[in-house]
């Protein structure tokens, strides 16, 4: 583990970037911040750069890297090859993560959600955080290739390559289809999943992926949403920076019902049978109805209506983790 138009900001934006203005006072309060604060405690410093790797986000990734390759295996996979998977792909993440920090520095540090990462707090600095980003990197490609397999290892770097570059410095300031293409990153564990298991791929992860794609916007979104004079602050154009709230429901309700089908796809294709289809159908009927009750929210907001963007938003966390455990389960039962 994700629709343009022009930001209003608290500064004047250019295309492809925050303005120079902003650029200046993030320059202006991470310059003060790498300085470092006068103790920096040694189990302080551990645990900024643990959270360099975004420990969260990695465990979503792991949901849906494991079941896969209880599906690939069409039963338990070899549990050092599991292990050896979910370590690659922690530390493949978690390079990919500490690099976005060291980009995102600058709007990091006029955000109020990312005002306490460690690059802003000076607890790890610029030139430490590219190094931690790029040995995860390089260490974590040579232990899928080395242990696992090479198609793994360059499925792994290219997601990090993706996410840094065409997510990171390319797309995320500079459109709202940031979200949507850059989540393609985060569906690749997806692949990896199986690949580490098969050496190969196949239609069944690559549905999966799509289910990933389409899942990423409607799950990321309604947390835009929530915090978007955030983004409008640094000039970030998410979505609901540059549209209605409705306009951004109805995004949703149109991602998720594909999201819905296409999740389906497994089972007349023949991958899985009857407890994966019900898994499927009645977490994906509880999503529509979320999803649908969001965008009547939106519909209602000028009357007072709270908009309760972030109900979606946690079960979308849970919507994944059900379909992927049925994922796994599935192959027991048939």
């Amino acid at each position: 583990m994700s629709l343009s138009g022009v930001c209003v900001t608290a500064v004047e934006s250019r295309p492809g970037g925050p303005s120079q203005a902003l650029k200046a006072l993030g320059e202006g309060v991470l310059g003060g911040a790498s300085q470092g604060p006068v103790h920096r405690p040694l189990g302080a410093r551990v645990k900024a750069f643990v959270a360099l790797t975004k420990p969260r986000i990695i465990e979503l990734l792991l949901i849906t890297t494991v079941p896969v390759m209880f599906l690939a295996q069409q039963g338990v996979p070899d549990l050092k090859l599991v292990l050896l998977t979910c370590l690659g792909g922690y530390l493949s993440a978690g390079g990919a993560n500490a690099l976005n920090m060291y980009i995102d520095r600058d709007i990091d540090a006029l955000m109020d959600r990312t005002s306490q990462r460690p690059l802003v707090t000076g607890m790890v600095s610029p030139r430490e955080c590219m190094a931690f980003g790029i040995s995860l990197a390089v260490v974590s490609t040579l232990l899928f290739g080395l242990t696992v397999n090479w198609l793994s290892a360059w499925l792994s770097l290219g997601a990090l390559l993706f996410y840094v570059v065409v997510y990171t410095m390319i797309l995320k300031r500079r459109t709202s289809q940031n979200i949507v293409w850059g989540g393609i990153a985060g569906c690749m564990p997806v692949l990896i999943g199986w690949s580490s298991v098969t050496n190969s791929l196949s239609w069944a992860p690559v549905i999966l992926f799509l289910v990933m794609f389409f899942w990423t916007p409607p799950h990321y979104w309604p947390l835009s949403m929530k915090v978007k004079e955030d983004y409008a602050r640094v000039g970030v154009p998410m979505l609901p920076v540059i549209a209605s709230n409705k306009v951004v429901a109805k995004q949703i309700v149109i991602y998720s019902w594909v999201m819905v089908v296409v999740s389906l796809l497994l089972t007349p294709l023949g991958y899985t049978g009857w407890f994966y289809t019900a898994v499927a159908l009645a977490a994906g009927g509880w999503w529509l109805w979320e999803a649908h009750a969001l965008q009547n929210r939106a519909k209602s907001e000028a009357t007072g209506t709270k908009l309760k963007e972030m109900r979606l938003f946690h079960w979308s966390i849970t919507y994944v983790s059900l379909l992927f455990v049925a994922v796994a389960v599935d192959p027991f039962l048939r």
